[in-house]
């Protein structure tokens, strides 16, 4: 490797070419990195003694491509400056030409530093930008400004502009440009390692992504003669499809095998696996699970239609974690080593696991170490349905009695994603009636029968418990339905609400036709008649499916000790228990605290005359416990929910 510090001119003049390569991004510096190069320029032409001014490297290696012509370099680094420079460089031509006393100066800038003016064909050209880039830039090159969305074109006119706005001569400009700009000159050798050279020379350019990283590791390996038939058939198609999803799909990927991946070291990990011998062929199999992976992410691109509505489904439960698992059993299915209905099946099992876990508020922080484990252990069984509940069933899979009392407890209307994943559980809800006619849901939305804001009606409907009424079943869902009428309902009382739902088409609202009240008894009536439905649909596929005892009734039970995270404290009533809990999720997440307080303002403040019987925590708020068990139980499990606790992170033992 040679590298020494020289003028941008000795690196234009003379008859040579720098190609940049196939595999390089299109040319990307915008109006940030413009203002800096036209910033150090306007300074230099202020200067009585211009100084010399460091803009960056130029990496590049001498190539032996075919055919032979002028001397040609592969550009490996610096292609966004010395672009720019050529944009310039074209523009103080194009801006001599328009004055006739000035065509010598016009002519000297086009053979000596932007032509080979003695060569023909692409050899004509000194600079060979990237094929997306290519015809652009032959023409700018050429005297011809064609429109048309390009960031070459942006780049000229953003100069026209500054040139417009200064009175510096054109000639010092190219001066400036040619004899005070200096870069670092590297010329690689063959035995050089030119992917080390680019990870570590972009200082002065816009950021790699890692994505770019990977095509130019993956183009090093291939020889530059098949590299544009290789770049056409697999990168390109890629690079379009999947856009931004780029470096998480290959992300994905690598972990398709059991590695986890982290994202900032996608481009390490692939490293490890491509090699001079294996790149077309690594590249050819990336490019093939792509298409997966664009299915997965779009859905309408695969023309099953029931493989469609179930990825569409899974999408909605946010199921990016499970990607590196299903690109095997995509590519199964492809290549029929699994029938469609055993991947329908994989895809409903799935479905199952994840609204099982959604309901239950299990964390999803580890199914990121879950999902890429699993493919490994079942792709060689019999049965690869059965073996892939097996192996579910021990990852923390809810079961029925779990699921059907947190369905009924729990608060599905919140922040988050959690709307998405309700309306499609109510959606479902609604399927399960078996019409006849499909329902189209796009146009409804979540409704809250007891409405968020109580009137005056709703708080006589409700009781002298309204308040506490209202914090704790609010967003349950026996309190939730579907309508297209929501923001026209509003706070409406319950009879003008009712003879809405009747002229609906739905059945889960066709269930308040006979209903005389709202009140907390028929919310609890309703939840515990959509559990047993939920429990229907996503059926518990496991094995063993016993009682929890922590999950029984508050009711005529006295807690005897309360486990937080595997520390144990002892208790002797329903109030030590909300007590030691809000006091522990306050320690543990003074900011969540700070919301569940304001969640439950009728239940935690820190005016103590607001309450009747109080007990002070130890971050100074106050708490009402003149509350029953029951709904102490139900405010305990929707407190931890917020800090993304489970039943087995929050266990209260009873007598």
């Amino acid at each position: 490797m040679q590298a020494k510090e020289t003028k941008l001119q000795d690196i234009i003049e003379g008859t040579k070419q720098y190609v940049i390569p196939l595999f390089q991004r299109t040319y990307s510096w915008t109006n940030k990195e413009w203002e800096i190069l036209w910033k150090d320029l306007v300074e230099l032409c202020e200067m009585e003694n211009p100084r010399t001014h460091f803009i960056g490297s130029i990496v590049n290696m001498p190539t032996v491509s075919v055919p032979e012509g002028v001397a040609k370099y592969l550009l490996i680094d610096g292609q966004q400056r010395l672009t720019t420079i050529f944009i310039l460089l074209a523009l103080l031509r194009d801006k001599a030409k328009q004055n006739d006393s000035n065509s010598r100066f016009a002519n000297e800038i086009n053979d000596t530093l932007l032509v080979n003016q003695y060569k023909d064909g692409i050899d004509y050209f000194k600079l060979m930008p990237t094929q997306i880039d290519r015809t652009v830039f032959e023409n700018l090159i050429k005297g011809k400004i064609v429109e048309t969305e390009s960031q070459i074109i942006e780049a000229y006119k953003f100069f026209e502009k500054k040139l417009k706005q200064t009175n510096f001569e054109h000639e010092k400009i190219k001066k400036i440009i040619t004899s005070y700009f200096s870069v670092v000159s590297i010329v690689l050798d063959a035995d050089d390692n030119p992917y080390l050279v680019f990870e570590s020379l972009n200082a002065k350019g816009r950021p790699l992504t890692q994505a770019d990283l990977i095509r130019n590791y993956f183009f090093m390996r291939i020889h530059v003669d098949k590299q544009e038939e290789i770049y056409t058939e697999f990168w390109l198609p890629m690079q379009k499809a999947l856009d931004e999803n780029l470096t998480e799909f290959i992300r994905h990927f690598l972990m398709r095998n059991g590695g986890i991946v982290k994202q900032t070291d996608v481009y390490y990990a692939l490293k490890e696996n491509v090699s001079s011998q294996n790149a077309i062929a690594y590249l050819t199999e990336l490019q093939n699970f792509s298409v997966y992976y664009q299915r997965l992410l779009n859905p309408d691109f695969e023309s099953d239609a029931q493989l469609k509505k179930c990825i569409k489904r899974l999408n909605r439960i946010e199921v990016t974690t499970a990607y590196p698992l299903l690109l095997n059993f995509y590519n199964d299915y492809v290549n029929n080593t699994i029938s469609r209905d055993d991947f329908v099946a994989i895809l409903q099992i799935l479905e199952n696991y994840l609204i099982r876990r959604f309901v239950c508020n299990i964390p999803t922080n580890q199914l990121n170490k879950i999902f890429p484990t699993i493919y490994p252990q079942v792709k060689s069984a019999d049965n690869i349905v059965e073996s892939f509940k097996t192996v579910l069933q021990s990852k923390g899979y809810p079961k029925d009695n779990e699921f059907e009392s947190r369905f009924r407890e729990t608060k599905f209307y919140g922040g988050g994603d959690r709307q998405v994943k309700t309306k499609l559980i109510l959606e479902t809800l609604e399927e399960n009636f078996a019409h006849k006619e499909n329902v189209s849901f796009d146009n409804l939305t979540i409704e809250h029968i007891m409405p968020q804001t109580l009137s005056e009606w709703w708080q006589k409907e409700l009781g002298e418990e309204w308040a506490e009424t209202h914090d704790l079943f609010l967003h349950t869902i026996g309190n939730l339905t579907l309508t297209a009428y929501n923001s026209e309902l509003s706070n409406d009382d319950f009879p003008t609400k009712k003879r809405t739902y009747s002229e609906s088409h739905l059945d889960l609202n066709k269930y308040f036709a006979d209903k005389l009240n709202w009140t907390k008894e028929e919310i609890e009536k309703r939840a515990a008649i959509l559990a047993k439905e939920a429990i229907e649909i996503w059926s518990y596929f496991g094995h063993e499916n016993s009682t929890l005892a922590n999950l029984q009734g508050a009711t005529f039970t006295k807690p005897v000790s309360l486990i937080i995270l595997g520390q144990y404290f002892s208790v002797s009533s329903w109030r030590d228990v909300l007590e030691q809990t809000l006091n522990t999720i306050a320690d543990l997440e003074p900011e969540k605290f700070e919301i569940i307080a304001g969640n439950f303002s009728n239940w935690i403040g820190k005016d103590k005359n607001k309450f009747a019987a109080i007990r002070q925590l130890q971050n100074k708020y106050y708490i009402e416990v003149n509350r029953s068990a029951q709904s102490i139980q139900k405010l305990c499990f929707q407190a931890i929910e917020t800090i993304d606790l489970t039943s087995e992170d929050w266990i209260v033992n009873v007598e």
